[in-house]
């Protein structure tokens, strides 16, 4: 009988790893990969859509938003200042600052913010 061992888990596995990013992994998907529904089981949809809705509410005033990021000097300071200037939850800043500021993606969180309004609705 072989014996093996378990290897090390690599950085992305451990529990330092941010579950802001998880969340977007499923809306801003590069094009050229093939469609495919992932759900996400420790979100409910009332808080993706929160997100959402704080994400499209900041997309309105991104220059302002980009003048925050570029002047903070850290994670937890650009998060506190967009919570106090925009008047975000710490989920909602937390997942702009991994946002990439593009209308491409402004318009998939839009369209997913829809389909869970949607599948709310019902």
């Amino acid at each position: 009988m072989t014996m093996t061992y378990a290897q090390p888990l690599t950085r992305r596995y451990t529990r330092a790893r941010l579950a802001v990013p998880a969340l977007w992994r499923q809306v801003i998907r590069t094009s050229d990969r093939p469609e495919r529904t992932t759900t996400e089981p420790d979100r409910s949809a009332h808080t993706q859509l929160e997100i959402y809705d704080g994400i499209l509410a900041a997309f309105e005033r991104r220059d302002e938003v980009a003048a925050v990021l570029r002047a903070s000097a850290d994670r937890a300071t650009a998060v506190r200042r967009l919570r106090e200037e925009f008047a975000l939850s710490h989920l909602q800043a937390s997942a702009l600052i991994d946002l990439p500021l593009t209308t491409e993606c402004r318009d998939r969180i839009a369209h997913r913010a829809e389909e869970l309004r949607t599948a709310l609705a019902r």
